[in-house]
């Protein structure tokens, strides 16, 4: 336990921190909580693609079925939309209506590149939002059509990259079909609509002290260029130092500062036995921190992340990063970065088998990746 002032701050070894982590993400024994009360706790799940935070789900929630999730989407409980790190995330829709203005800086900065800045050249930025507002006044439309009409307007330009631009700067959520499971490596056709429409309620940005009260409640302790690496946004370190008095310190193993909720329940044992995981692709787990030594080797992760913004789905034994599975028709594969004991292959296969059923798969290898 570390103690504020000028006392002694305790040090965490990288098993702490990834017990700490397993523990809030629901990793080290699947929780009873609600699809709902999960996603919300998390601040949001990566959906790049639709079907991933359906497995991050199973993972992490006894009994879950797809049912559940879409039907949390079908109600408008919960929507998919860019969020963090500008990337697509399923997220309560409260939350998302008062995160989604604190996260403007992110989307901003994307807006600028110079992707944007080519096509919207000459175009004044508030006369773009505002057209793009005009357009979606009628309601859904597929992103398309919203870059098609836009492209009506301004002669000459790319369509596609100004919707997209609208998209940065406006918030907008697609329509539950956007989201719903189906076929592995295929995305719908997005479609988009304003969010305070969608939602019947206006944006109300939260303090960016509450963003930080929620991060380190599912990914803490962490440092604050942590909480950057996750959210997207820079200059937290001033509003994490005004958060003194309500955080518990730490330190990892390197003397890096990392901070904790003090209402936090003590960090568990780091020898605390956890289960064999699979884990999404894009999973938070792997992406939360700056740090991702907690869960993933640095030669793992070169495996993992091979470039051009793709992140595997992966299996976790004791905690940590053991490689990597994909799925053929109807076979998942399993491809270990390392050899495992027998009584650890077994337990890779149990939880393989138990996950079959719910990704559509009826068969099992094991093995380098064919």
């Amino acid at each position: 336990m570390s103690v504020h002032g000028t006392a002694r701050v305790s040090r965490l070894s990288r098993r702490a921190l990834n017990r700490a982590l397993l523990h809030r993400q629901f990793l080290a024994e699947r929780t009873g909580r609600t699809p709902l009360e999960v996603i919300t706790h998390l601040v949001a799940m990566q959906a790049q693609e639709p079907n991933w935070p359906y497995v991050g789900l199973w993972s992490r929630i006894a009994g879950f079925e797809h049912g559940h999730l879409h039907t949390l989407l079908e109600k408008r409980a919960v929507v998919r939309s860019a969020l963090l790190r500008g990337t697509q995330h399923l997220t309560a829709a409260d939350d998302f209506r008062r995160l989604r203005p604190v996260l403007q800086p992110v989307f901003d900065r994307t807006a600028r590149a110079s992707h944007f800045a080519r096509a919207g050249a000459g175009i004044d930025t508030d006369s773009l939002i505002a057209a793009g507002a005009e357009i979606l006044a009628v309601g859904t439309l597929p992103r398309r059509e919203l870059g098609r009409l836009l492209a009506s307007r301004y002669p000459g330009r790319d369509g596609r990259v100004l919707a997209g631009e609208v998209e940065l700067r406006t918030p907008l959520v697609h329509t539950p079909e956007t989201g719903a499971w189906g076929g592995w490596g295929t995305r719908s056709a997005v479609s988009v609509t304003r969010a305070e429409e969608w939602l019947g309620a206006s944006m109300e940005p939260a303090p960016a002290e509450d963003l930080v009260r929620r991060y380190l409640a599912a990914f803490g302790p962490a440092g604050v260029m942590d909480v950057q690496a996750w959210s997207g946004l820079t200059r937290l370190r001033e509003v994490i130092h005004e958060m003194r008095g309500e955080l518990r310190e730490y330190r990892d193993t390197e003397g890096r500062e990392l901070f904790d909720l003090a209402s936090s329940q003590e960090l568990p044992d780091p020898d605390t036995p956890v289960p064999v995981r699979f884990l999404p692709a894009y999973d938070n787990v792997l992406l939360g921190h700056a740090d991702r030594a907690r869960v993933i080797g640095d030669a793992d992760r070169k495996r993992v992340m091979p470039g051009r913004a793709v992140v595997l789905p992966t299996f976790l034994v004791d905690g940590f990063v053991h490689g990597t599975w994909s799925l053929k028709g109807v076979c998942l594969h399993i491809a270990p970065f390392r050899s495992l004991p027998a009584a650890g292959v077994r337990a890779v296969m149990e939880e393989a088998e138990r996950m079959l059923p719910f990704v559509g798969a009826s068969e099992l290898s094991y093995g380098e990746a064919p």
